[in-house]
């Protein structure tokens, strides 16, 4: 692969519903992507990029979500299912941050754009480059690329910090559908490039 190199004043990286209790109920087990994502995370902090947590949340009673439709219909209805997005399991895990100095922006749908002010933070920081990774692959990850690219980022998915339930539909996406996309790196990759510039 051709040599990676990042210009951090026009780069942000998207660690991408990366709470608690969805780590926990995707990754299993957990400590190897942790590993990996939290080497992302401090090399981008040590090149001074732009660091943003993506979660998502909802306030009191779920004004937000539609109780007819939509992906998230079932939290109307499912208590525990909205136990993941409340308290310690909805925070972002702890290994990840925050830190000093890194944002966190709260969504309300499945795209990381959706209902939040990420592309207001991103246009306020002259960011040009997004280099992405989360839970779930086929979700938000899938969803926040194809807006990204299409609102004319330019876009890097960081290949082994995506988490699927679905082996078989991550493994399409990561290998055929994301290339076509944008570029698809390994945490390593990034962890190099970044610590050229």
């Amino acid at each position: 692969m051709t040599a990676l190199a990042f210009d951090p004043a026009h780069t942000a990286v998207l660690a991408m519903d990366c709470q608690a209790a969805i780590v926990s109920a995707y990754a299993k087990p957990p400590e190897p992507f942790l590993e990996r994502a939290v080497s992302v995370l401090a090399a981008a902090r040590r090149a001074k990029m732009t660091v943003i947590h993506i979660q998502v949340g909802f306030r009191p009673g779920l004004p937000e979500i539609h109780p007819r439709r939509g992906l998230f219909v079932s939290l109307k209805t499912d208590e525990q299912r909205r136990q993941m997005f409340k308290g310690p399991g909805g925070a972002i895990h702890p290994a990840l941050g925050p830190e000093a100095g890194d944002i966190v922006v709260t969504k309300r749908r499945v795209s990381a754009f959706t209902g939040s002010d990420l592309d207001v933070l991103l246009r306020a920081n002259d960011i040009e480059v997004l280099v992405m990774f989360g839970i779930a692959t086929s979700g938000v990850v899938v969803s926040t690329l194809l807006q990204a690219v299409d609102a004319d980022y330019r876009a890097i998915i960081i290949g082994d910090c995506c988490v699927d339930q679905d082996a078989e539909l991550h493994a399409a996406l990561v290998e055929k559908f994301f290339p076509r996309r944008g570029t698809v790196i390994t945490a390593n990759e990034f962890v190099e490039g970044a610590g050229r510039t």
